[in-house]
């Protein structure tokens, strides 16, 4: 039955985030007087084609890895395109709106996140207090004197060259879950910050931390353990929740998936960097294996786990990698600053590039899985 659950939550994953990415493509190529060709979710022999009204074949395939968005382009040698129908083609379109057309799948998974955690938000979300826990031996927390039991409500960033807060006006920490993710964006952008304190006995106090201070990030340590700010288990009882109207909820909903962004942008520079490692990354399996565990919890769970691989999927399509949309916009950038476009054999050539670096990072995944999941 697990087994089940979390091949069904794996197909609905990727049904749900490819479909996404592709109608951004789609619905821009529309608006733009693109012709769509074909919008297919998956690779392989079709299993369900529909050819609408205006033409456009739609395919579900029997490999749902991925999918595409097929217009009407003069660089394709396989179409032939009649004079009169050149108006509707990719190629045939100013450079601004072929720009949109690429960019709008990867910003189509960010706007899924916002709305999958708006939803959230919405129906109203279980949420941890900020109640911390004795903090680790030597950890940065614990030589600061921070106690178990110890709440954080408030929340203020530093700069680099102050070591005390610019004011008596904090930011409120609602929950363990926005004082992570805050955390988690100091952390990865060596920031300072100051946290407001409140005892168990309701006194307030205030403790730095000094961008000096903070744990390095390192692939082969916590920095959050390191840090020392860790949740306390509380009782189910004493949980709040939040619970957003709709406008409220969209926009907390941004802030967070702005947040994640900025922080998965700093981890995938850390690869380069060599603060992050690549046996950090998923493939299929890892994907399969969270969307299951998500599921089995409840909607909630697996909603927020789709929001944050949505906004993965948006940011390595923007990567300038040939074969991917931030390959194409290089190609745009290139056109706006030389005046002319990178010619067709030249580009096919990159392509060969890029498709080799994303099979290797695809294997790369794929052995990172086999040895999380096979290793005795």
């Amino acid at each position: 039955m697990q087994a089940l659950i979390t091949l069904a939550s794996f197909l609905a994953t990727l049904g749900i985030l490819v479909s996404f990415h592709e109608f951004g493509h789609f619905l821009a190529a529309r608006l733009c007087g693109v012709r769509v060709l074909r919008f297919a979710i998956g690779f392989g022999k079709p299993l369900f084609t529909h050819v609408a009204s205006n033409k456009t074949e739609w395919v579900i395939a029997s490999i749902p890895l991925g999918g595409y968005v097929k217009l009407l382009d003069g660089r394709d040698r396989q179409q032939a395109i009649a004079l009169a129908d050149e108006s509707e083609a990719f190629d045939h379109k100013p450079l601004w709106q072929r720009s949109l057309i690429v960019a709008a799948g990867p910003f189509a998974n960010f706007f899924l996140a916002v709305l999958l955690f708006a939803v959230i938000y919405v129906s109203g979300a279980p949420q941890l207090p900020a109640v911390l826990k004795m903090p680790p031996e030597n950890s940065v927390a614990a030589k600061l004197g921070v106690l178990e039991g110890d709440r954080v409500i408030g929340w203020q960033a530093l700069s680099n060259s102050n070591s005390v807060p610019l004011s008596s006006e904090f930011e409120p920490i609602p929950s363990w879950n926005a004082l992570r993710w805050t955390l988690l964006n100091a952390l990865t952008a060596e920031t300072g910050f100051a946290l407001e304190m409140q005892t168990p006995s309701g006194s307030r106090y205030i403790k730095t931390f000094l961008s000096k201070d903070l744990p390095q990030l390192s692939h082969e340590s916590d920095p959050m353990l390191a840090l020392g700010i860790l949740p306390k288990p509380v009782p189910l009882a004493e949980w709040t929740e939040l619970k957003l109207g709709p406008l409220d909820a969209i926009g907390f909903a941004s802030d967070r998936v702005w947040v994640i962004t900025k922080i998965s942008v700093r981890l995938m520079a850390g690869i380069f960097t060599g603060n992050t490692s690549l046996k950090q990354l998923g493939g299929p399996l890892s994907i399969a294996d969270m969307a299951g565990k998500s599921a089995q919890v409840g909607w909630q769970p697996f909603f927020a786990f789709l929001a944050l691989i949505s906004i993965s999927i948006g940011l390595l399509n923007l990567l300038p990698f040939p074969m991917l949309d931030g390959g194409q916009l290089l190609y745009d950038a290139w056109e706006l600053v030389a005046g002319k476009r990178i010619s067709v054999s030249i580009q096919e050539q990159f392509q060969k590039v890029g498709f080799l670096l994303l099979i290797s990072l695809s294997l790369l995944a794929l052995f990172n899985d086999l040895q999380r999941y096979l290793s005795p």
